[in-house]
């Protein structure tokens, strides 16, 4: 009987064989099923769907090996947004009068004008540019203390006046250092700073455009010119969606016209609202006043007086993590992402936690996952 069992499986034809054999691989492989596309923040992979049988550990080793593989690096991820920014000055002020009288003298539009230098003459009398960020806002004289007499304090020290102390009280020697200083710029000797003699602006300014000319009349809150900061600065309007891109003190990458990148820092973040009008909606913006740092920069741009540019906004960084590319993540049946590890002839998978995506990578961590491990990449 043995012989006629031995018999017919030696007759057996060559299909029925050929059947028998693609059912076991079959068997083999039921726990697979397919690809399925996954759709990752920071980018969008093709991967496997794995179902596990609701097992929490590695699977049993594959039977066959990824068509192509990677290694896990080690890598700092930046979660980078590029927008569009116009290089100029900056956001411009208004040089506002004070006082009442006729106008006697004013600058060129596109002159700059420093520390102690007038911003224009009333009456033949000038009107002082000071660096501050307080406002003039009243008269200044024997008594008075505050914020803005140490501002012009400061501003008479480095013009060379002393005789008096840095703080922010006005007392006798300040009296007479305002004395001094007032007969050098000709304007009457009071010992006391009048509203409307001196401007504090932030630093040296360049006048962007005139509102009013020579020998006209002027009073208190008319508008004489506009300004801005002589160093150059690069504005960016975003989405208010995006307002988390703009962090004072950030450094961001800026590329100018010929492919040169240098870096700026983001100096200011306002918000900027447009108002409704007849067919349009209300709009509300993001902008950010972004600085040229550096020796490097301030040269690449020196020759530039206005021009488009990509600026290049850093939401986080993740230094020093395990990545994989975006493609070598798995999405699991029961949930979450895993990734398939080769060792060797045998490949087992490996349940992952996911942390940040950048630029077609994303940083993985898990049981055996280290630095150079292999792992396969789908096709």
């Amino acid at each position: 009987m043995e012989e006629g069992r031995q018999e017919r499986a030696e007759a057996a034809p060559p299909e029925e064989e050929q059947r028998v054999a693609r059912r076991r691989r079959r068997s083999r492989r039921r726990w697979a099923l397919g690809t399925a596309a996954l759709v990752a923040a920071g980018g969008v992979a093709v991967a496997a769907t794995l179902g596990l049988g609701g097992g929490s550990g590695a699977d049993p080793a594959a039977s066959t090996l990824p068509p192509n593989t990677t290694k896990v690096t080690k890598q700092t991820l930046k979660d980078t947004q590029d927008a569009d920014g116009e290089l100029g000055y900056g956001p411009s002020s208004s040089a506002t009068s004070r006082q009442k009288g006729t106008v006697t003298a004013l600058p060129e539009s596109g002159a700059t004008v420093s520390r102690g230098r007038a911003m224009y003459e009333v009456d033949n009398d000038p009107v002082t540019l000071m660096y501050g960020t307080q406002p003039a806002y009243r008269p200044m004289e024997i008594g008075t203390e505050g914020k803005d007499v140490k501002q012009l304090e400061e501003n008479l020290s480095a013009l060379g006046y002393t005789g008096f102390t840095v703080d922010d009280e006005f007392t006798y020697d300040t009296y007479e250092a305002v004395l001094e200083w007032q007969d050098d710029r000709g304007l009457e000797e009071t010992g006391k700073v009048e509203l409307g003699s001196v401007v504090f602006a932030p630093g040296a300014i360049r006048v962007d455009g005139l509102e009013i000319g020579e020998g006209e009349p002027i009073s208190p809150g008319k508008k004489l010119y506009s300004y801005t900061g002589t160093d150059r600065a690069v504005t960016v309007e975003l989405e208010t969606s995006d307002q988390r891109l703009a962090k004072e003190g950030a450094t961001v990458d800026v590329t100018l016209p010929g492919e040169e990148t240098v870096q700026g820092k983001i100096d200011e973040v306002s918000t900027k609202i447009v108002p409704a009008t007849q067919g349009e909606e209300a709009s509300t913006t993001i902008e950010v006043v972004i600085w040229m740092t550096g020796a490097k920069a301030r040269k690449a741009v020196e020759k530039l007086s206005s021009a488009a540019v990509d600026v290049s906004f850093t939401s986080e960084t993740r230094a020093d993590v395990l990545t994989v590319p975006v493609t070598a993540l798995l999405a699991l049946q029961e949930g979450g992402f895993g990734v398939e590890v080769v060792n060797g002839t045998t490949t087992s998978y490996v349940p992952v936690e996911t942390g940040l995506f950048a630029g077609g990578r994303v940083e993985i961590s898990g049981q055996g996952i280290a630095e150079g491990t292999v792992v396969g990449v789908p096709k």
